[in-house]
């Protein structure tokens, strides 16, 4: 069937005069009486069909019941078609197929919604009819292009002289920060596996086993919340190198990255060479460790104005080792009260801050709920620091250092996009390097790898580790794109000195670093190389170079917020039989079941 099959998108004014084959799905239909044109499609474009019921009577007949995403086989002679219905727009706008002959292939349902349109589709609908939303021309050109992308990765990699392993996908549950996905074993009854949060111990031990230069185009899975740029199961790009820097992986990462982003046609550009910025400057500056620097907005320091101040409520959040900043909004006094008090303010508690404060500066000088209490001494002090001009507003937060980062730096977001202070078609990409090695869950107390747990500790840091572990600095470094982080990695600890520190730092006992982690450990024994490595996430990165909102859009058969796959309907129960085989029995819990239909 398909050797005489020309594309759809293929015909052009050079091939009229030519008789030629086309198959595909019915994109538009129009009975103008006795001629019908219908638009064909397939994944290569759009031709137009004419169909002259005097010169093509049976074909005629045919086509006279033909609908919307029918499957049609169609031949006939390419022709040029009259200057004024030349079409622009499409890139066979210029032929026309005059048919000869029409076979119905298939017959179809009315589609729950255009197909043959780039409409709004409501999210269940679109993923329940998976099948048909690929069939749209924005879909497929997104996930060509990013088979061209992933391609243009691997040959970069190889180029580089790495070899592409994979790894496995049924591994031992181990702690890497999200929930691991379960497999139960049936040969080995009450056991588990997990599924790969990602490739990390394997490719660690890949650089044990002397290959030096890994990769892999990863699938990992994580059991956690989903949001518009995360999904349970993900690819990224994966690799570790041995005998590096921090420099090496960068320069492999950059060369890796820009040319590929190039061979895939994706937006803008990136540079040969990524900007670096230490995780302290980026908290500081933006009050985040993804910094969008395509715009300004950094966060001022403003204790010095308040630390002796008549308004108690700073005074005393700085007294008690908090922290006074703010944002200086150009043209800010046209921004409402109500969104100061109530979208600005939702924003900052969301980041668990207590609340926000503002100034507007007017013509008749400063207004808003903290302007009497400053006096002349702290407005000049204010207006050094701030720098704000006649119809500026300014936005404080007082809270922990953490908190209040936190609120500044989701506001700075929320002002950027609202506000439009960037170029959408920009790019800006950077190295945040020099994160902390460990943080302090704000719940608990307890003090977690902001990575994990093999990643080294800075070298001018680790005599800290037992004196203030919060304060250690880690050989871990991400890659962050117009505010999104795109990968992370680190440089690894193979001194097992080291490692001692960083469990004890995390309260793992001896006894729970040889369960979970003994055959690493014991793999080290062995004379492990330095190395390091790095993941970057494929979903994401494709997000940014089509400049899609939603990471479902990028993603043939993506999961909704609530992990479910809507078209098989996955998760689903089993039946008992299998359960009994793997020895499980489930308790009842009916709001985790899965409607049998989408909502």
């Amino acid at each position: 069937m398909t050797t005489e099959r020309t594309g759809c998108g293929v015909p052009r004014k050079e091939h009229a005069g030519n008789s030629m084959t086309v198959y595909g799905w019915v994109d538009r239909r129009r009975d103008h009486g006795g001629v019908i044109f219908i638009d064909l499609r397939d994944r290569s474009g759009i031709l137009q069909i004419v169909i002259n019921s005097d010169k093509a009577h049976e074909a005629y007949e045919q086509a006279k019941d033909v609908r919307l995403e029918w499957v049609l086989k169609v031949t006939g002679e390419l022709r040029l078609r009259d200057a004024e219905a030349v079409n622009p727009n499409k890139a066979t706008g210029e032929v026309e197929l005059h048919v000869s002959s029409c076979e119905v292939l298939a017959r179809a349902a009315t589609p729950p919604f255009p197909v043959n349109e780039d409409s709004e589709v409501e999210e269940s609908i679109r993923l329940r009819y998976r099948y048909l939303y690929l069939r749209r021309e924005r879909i497929q050109r997104n996930l060509r292009q990013r088979a061209t992308f992933v391609h243009a990765l691997r040959t970069a990699m190889m180029e580089q002289e790495f070899t592409e392993i994979e790894t496995p996908l049924l591994i031992r549950a181990t702690p890497e920060g999200a929930r691991d996905y379960l497999v139960p074993s049936r040969i080995s009854p009450g056991s588990f596996y997990a599924l790969p949060q990602s490739p990390q111990l394997y490719k660690q031990l890949c650089m044990v086993g002397g290959l030096d230069r890994y990769f892999q185009i990863a699938r990992c899975l994580r059991d956690e919340d989903l949001r518009a740029d995360r999904q349970p199961e993900f690819t990224q790009l994966d690799i570790e190198m041995s005998f590096i820097t921090e420099e090496d992986i960068f320069q492999v990462l950059e060369r890796t990255l820009s040319s590929s982003w190039k061979a895939a046609e994706f937006n803008g550009e990136l540079p040969s060479k990524f900007p670096r910025m230490t995780w302290r400057e980026a908290m500081d500056r933006y009050g985040v460790d993804k910094p969008d620097v395509r715009f300004g907005l950094e966060l001022v320091d403003l204790a010095p104005v308040f630390r002796n101040t008549s308004f108690k409520v700073f005074a005393d959040v700085l007294a008690k080792g908090g922290v006074v900043k703010g944002i200086v909004i150009p043209g800010g006094c046209d921004i409402p009260r109500s969104d100061m008090e109530h979208t600005y303010m939702d924003i900052v508690h969301r980041a668990r801050a207590h609340g926000l404060t503002y100034l507007y500066y007017r013509e008749e000088g400063w207004v808003g709920p903290a302007a009497k209490f400053l006096s002349e001494e702290e407005w000049t002090t204010f207006a050094s620091l701030t720098k704000a001009k006649t119809g500026d507003a300014v936005v404080i937060v007082a809270d922990t250092p953490g908190r209040t980062a936190a609120a500044l730096g989701a506001l700075r977001n929320h002002l950027g996009a609202a506000r439009k202070l960037f170029d959408p078609s920009e790019n800006a990409i950077l190295w945040v390097t020099e994160f902390p090695m460990f943080e302090r869950d704000e719940d608990t107390g307890a003090i977690g790898a902001l990575h994990h747990p093999f990643t080294m500790v800075h070298a001018d840091d680790i005599d800290k580790m037992t004196e203030d572990p919060l304060m250690v600095r880690s050989r871990a470094y991400d890659i962050v794109m117009n505010g999104r982080e795109i990968g992370s990695g680190s440089i690894r600890i193979t001194n097992p000195d080291i490692q001692r520190k960083v469990f004890e730092a995390l309260a793992i006992s001896p006894e729970d670093q040889q369960r979970k982690f003994g055959f690493l450990l014991e793999a080290f024994e062995y004379g492990p190389p330095p190395h390091g490595g790095f993941a970057a996430g494929i979903d994401r990165l494709i997000m940014e170079g089509l400049r899609e909102e939603n990471i479902r859009d990028v993603i043939a058969f993506p999961k909704n917020q609530q992990a479910q796959e809507l078209m098989t309907m996955a998760p689903a129960l089993v039946d008992d039989a299998q359960l009994r085989e793997l020895g499980i029995a489930t308790l009842p819990n009916p709001r985790h079941e899965l409607s049998t239909t989408p909502s």
